[in-house]
């Protein structure tokens, strides 16, 4: 066990933070006049724990290897779930442990899927609570995917550590300054965003918690109607730009302010990701005008904004999308699956591993008509070589697999074949709303059986944490020496 005081000391550093930002919600309490136990006492309670993960690992070592890495991504996500889930719990909404557990593990993977039925009369302290979990969950993907994610090579993550220290581009500094200069860039788009929300229209509040979960690609909102409560053109063209610029690789923020002007016209992986959102604006646009038989800057307006949050995982809604028919909902179900950026806050498969497959394809249709050709697959300006491209199509495969999986086990616990299907995509590829009249744009989870929101749960740190992070800890192997 003394191998692993890091990983535990890590853990109680991160319980201490959680509950310091309790705290947040306490003072919302105190200037309202609404104050009661349940944020103090799920404070006091994570703040003891974390304290005590803390003083018992002391003489932790500094290092960490490659099996406490692994170990420490899936515990911090797991912990931090279970302790943000008390606020909810000890509320007097009365939800159960398990909506508890739900909502909090949906707010931290940024899904965005609720169980909460009437968001216009819960407390502003659990509203705020929400989109504080959405927003560290955001942030802490980020840190994640440039600083752990490359060590653990998941899904062809260790690229990015090659593409980041290339000699072409101007050295970027160490980790902890990387993670300082992230943390800032993310408050001050956070900030930008909540300014802009307040300019045209909202109030103070909304503004600063749709920012949050905006910039996190979270998709809670404070309305059942989410954004489409505001009916307001400009809000919403606020919220796609803020949420394509959380789906942009946030290192490129980075390379951006140290000289590189650009970064964002020359990184492949943006210009793919804004040629998918072009071209599926224009597809849905194409398809709404032949069956609608009409055309109008509204029909413009709602495609825009819910296939940007659907593709980037966000899960914001403006409209019924479950309604325009049979197309447009398997076409969102395709945009579930692709997802942003690598390093940015949006989950799903990414755009990398979209470009790299599609180059691995071409390049076997070649070798097909040339049998003797050699063909080299380049990424950045990199070789992808066969390690990096047995780790990306196992990470596609199993990525297919566990939904097909999921959404076996969410029939079986009597769901329908539309809310099994959307409700598997929306958890592993952490996007929110499912579709169907459920769990679709207008619906929510609460009414589904404990069980099977345990499986999504169970989903949802599956996608957020790209699979093998946590599969690799059931493997015996994984714990010898």
């Amino acid at each position: 066990m003394s191998n692993y005081k890091t990983v535990f000391f890590i853990i109680g550093i991160l319980q201490i933070i959680l509950g310091i930002f309790m705290a947040i919600p306490i003072l919302l309490q105190l200037v309202l006049g609404e104050i009661d136990s349940s944020f103090i006492t799920s404070s006091v309670i994570t703040l003891v724990f974390g304290i005590l993960f803390v003083l018992s690992n002391l003489d932790y070592n500094k290092k960490i290897n490659l099996q406490q890495a692994f170990l420490l991504t899936t515990l911090s996500w797991l912990t931090v779930a279970i302790f943000g889930a008390l606020p909810f719990y000890f509320s007097n909404l009365n939800l159960s442990f398990t909506d508890s557990f739900f909502e909090s593990m949906s707010g931290l993977t940024t899904t965005g899927s609720t169980i909460i039925t009437n968001l216009e009369i819960t407390p502003k302290s659990i509203l705020l609570w929400r989109a504080l979990l959405q927003w560290l969950g955001g942030i802490g993907i980020i840190l994640m995917a440039i600083t752990l994610m490359p060590i653990m090579n998941i899904g062809g993550m260790l690229l990015f550590k090659v593409l980041n220290t290339d000699s072409s581009d101007e050295i970027l500094p160490s980790s902890k300054e990387i993670s300082l200069k992230l943390i800032l860039i993310y408050f001050v788009l956070t900030l930008l965003c909540a300014t802009a929300y307040k300019i045209f229209g909202m109030s103070l509040f909304d503004s600063l918690t749709h920012s949050m979960t905006t910039i996190a690609t979270g998709g809670f909102s404070n309305y059942n109607d989410s954004i489409g409560y505001f009916d307001n053109v400009k809000v919403e063209i606020t919220a796609m730009l803020f949420i394509i610029l959380g789906s942009l690789p946030f290192i490129a923020y980075i390379k951006f302010l140290n000289g590189n002007k650009k970064v964002f016209i020359n990184d492949s992986q943006i210009i793919t990701f804004i040629k998918i959102t072009f071209f599926s604006i224009l597809i849905l646009l194409i398809y709404l005008f032949f069956k609608l038989e009409s055309f109008s800057l509204s029909d413009l307006r709602s495609v825009g904004f819910n296939s940007i949050s659907i593709l980037t995982g966000t899960g914001y809604v403006t409209g019924q999308f479950d309604q325009w028919g049979s197309f447009s909902l398997f076409y969102f179900l395709i945009l579930m699956f692709i997802g942003g950026c690598a390093g940015s806050t949006t989950c799903g498969i990414k755009i990398f591993r979209i470009q790299i497959l599609y180059k691995f394809v071409i390049t076997q249709l070649k070798k097909i008509i040339y049998p003797r050709g050699i063909f080299v697959i380049k990424y950045e300006n990199n070789n992808v070589d066969d390690k990096f491209l047995a780790s990306i199509i196992s990470f596609i495969y199993l990525y297919i697999l566990i939904f097909f999986f999921i959404t076996a086990l969410l029939s079986l616990t009597g769901l329908d074949f539309i809310t099994s299907i959307s409700g598997a995509a929306t958890s592993i590829s952490n996007v929110g709303p499912g579709l169907g009249s459920i769990i679709g744009s207008n619906g929510n989870f609460s009414t589904l059986p404990d069980a099977s929101k345990w499986i999504l749960t169970v989903g949802m740190i599956l996608g957020r944490l790209e699979l093998f992070a946590i599969l690799v800890l059931f493997l015996p192997s994984f714990w010898k020496k």
